[in-house]
């Protein structure tokens, strides 16, 4: 309990300091540790080193500039980086878009959705020219048409067409016919946008076989992370592509349904249909 507190210090200094220069020698010295017994403990708690956790804290404040209108560099500076000249290097997959398009809320992101009625409600998908970047669910389509529009306040958004993503449609068709009709789940290219370990989050997770669970704790287990199962079911929370990255199929530890961004319900139903369907 006491490592446990005295690395939450280090992680809350590292919060309150991230824009200053933090070696990993001088945060081990100030809190007692060895370099390596920091790095491996603190990795252990929160699934990042002490360097990558700063970084984190550097893009949401980057990002956050970025979004009230500052300018690109004062941006920069803001967040702690001491220069530009390997920004574009360290940000690289955290944003998803240049920041330019970012700092304007993904202007230069043209991004096509779909709309559709299924067993389990609306769902509205929509993708760029990579892959789906999102799925989710919802009560009408004018709140779906919002929460895209938030995610991407200044993106060329607009319903799917053969001008400009003629595979849209297949793709939503196919998902509602696996949701409402119990057809194979659809093997669609997606576009992911996330940190390192995020990332390794949502790979395990489509690597879970339907019909079948894990728990959060074998979640981090199977990232090779058994400590982080914290910020595992964090990633979770933070999945933007339902269905496809299926991060229903995690259980908490005693099998409670444990938490879903668009419902219990809706998790519990999509775990019955795939047990039934597999036979598992």
């Amino acid at each position: 309990m006491q490592r446990n507190n005295t690395i939450a210090k280090v992680a809350l200094h590292i919060k309150e300091n991230a824009d200053q220069s933090l070696p990993l020698a001088a945060l081990a010295a100030k809190f007692g540790f060895s370099s390596g017994h920091l790095q491996k403990t603190f990795k252990q708690s929160y699934g990042l080193t002490p360097k990558a956790y700063q970084n984190a804290i550097r893009i949401k404040t980057l990002k956050s500039a970025l979004k009230e209108g500052s300018d690109i560099s004062d941006a920069i500076y803001t967040a702690g980086y001491g220069s530009t000249s390997r920004i574009y290097e360290q940000i690289d997959g955290r944003i998803g878009m240049t920041l330019s398009a970012y700092r304007s809320g993904g202007k230069d992101e043209k991004i096509a959705y779909a709309i559709c009625e299924t067993a389990l409600g609306l769902i509205l998908m929509a993708a760029t020219r990579r892959g789906v970047c999102y799925i989710h669910f919802g009560d009408n389509r004018n709140s779906l048409l919002d929460e895209l529009s938030k995610e991407y306040p200044h993106a060329e958004i607009s319903p799917t067409s053969p001008a400009n993503n003629p595979q849209l449609d297949l793709w939503i068709e196919a998902l509602n016919r696996h949701l409402s009709h119990n057809a194979e789940r659809p093997d669609i290219p997606l576009h992911l946008n996330g940190t390192a370990f995020q990332m390794r989050v949502w790979r395990f997770l489509m690597s879970v076989p339907e019909g079948e669970v894990r728990s959060y704790k074998e979640l981090a287990q199977g990232i090779d992370n058994p400590r982080a199962v914290r910020a595992a079911a964090s990633a979770c929370a933070s999945n933007n592509i339902a269905i496809l990255v299926p991060c229903h199929r995690i259980l908490k530890t005693d099998g409670g349904l444990g938490g879903y961004r668009w419902g219990q319900a809706r998790k519990r139903v999509l775990l019955d249909k795939e047990h039934s369907v597999s036979g598992r």
